[in-house]
């Protein structure tokens, strides 16, 4: 009987957090495809991997460096001059986070975004493009930067993702799609422990400056300033405050 209970324990330790963060709409949401599509199942991201730079975390790209790169021309941006965030104020905290990122990474392209250094671009918009369209550009492009999208996921972070997720390949990469895999990131930065007061604002902008070489550190750099041109796209001071209206306190 101590043995049953104690499994009933375990399981409400797990599915409390995943109920409670569902009710959000964010980061359990499916995503409606084509009745020709297949569906994504099992959506279960990682609730709390752990931020290391081994080979095995998706924190970490080609030769330890961001799993994404900068946008040509995006200069670090100083408080004032950086527009703010207008919002209606129905977005979710998720869809706040997303445009915070999408402010850093992809600039006025957004889901169309394609890397600078790409000098062989796809022939086609990358929201009008499969999955599997996305890797075969990439695999007859070689030595060429190939982060895409409004989050510039790199190859290795895509194909993680998309393996993960159980996505079909001939999977459109609209919008919707490029949201799931941004939010399976978000939950591998601990957007379940912040929520539930496990760790704090900063921690969690820390671990996304990890993640999005855009994003500062407190430091007001990248977390990979320096490394393959690497530099944060805002101030830290512009981070703090959007978030801070995300998450008061």
């Amino acid at each position: 009987m101590l043995w049953n209970l104690n499994i009933v324990w375990a399981l409400c330790l797990i599915l409390l957090p995943c109920a409670a963060l569902a009710q959000t709409g964010s980061l359990f949401q499916r995503v409606s495809l084509p009745a020709d599509r297949k569906p994504m199942f099992a959506l279960q991201p990682a609730l709390d991997a752990p931020v290391t730079r081994g080979n095995g975390s998706l924190f970490v790209g080609q030769g330890g460096l961001s799993l994404f790169a900068p946008l040509a021309g995006r200069q670090p941006e100083h408080g004032p001059s950086l527009p703010g965030i207008r919002l209606s104020g129905k977005e979710s905290n998720v869809e706040r986070i997303r445009h915070l990122i999408a402010l850093a990474e992809a600039g006025s392209k957004g889901y169309d975004a394609v890397q600078y250094g790409a000098k062989i671009r796809p022939t086609k918009p990358p929201t009008s493009m499969t999955i599997a369209e996305i890797y075969d550009w990439i695999d007859a492009t070689p030595g060429q930067p190939h982060a895409i999208g409004r989050y510039q996921f790199i190859p290795k972070t895509l194909r993680a993702l998309v393996k993960r997720l159980e996505v079909d390949p001939k999977t459109q990469f609209t919008p919707a799609v490029q949201d799931l895999l941004a939010d399976s990131l978000l939950a591998d930065a601990g957007l379940h422990r912040l929520h539930e007061g496990e760790i704090g604002r900063h921690k969690f902008m820390k671990n996304l400056a990890k993640i999005w070489a855009g994003l500062p550190t407190s430091t007001g750099l990248s977390y990979y300033h320096g490394h393959a041109g690497n530099k944060a796209t805002m101030t830290w001071a512009f981070f703090e405050a959007e978030m801070s209206k995300i998450f008061p306190g």
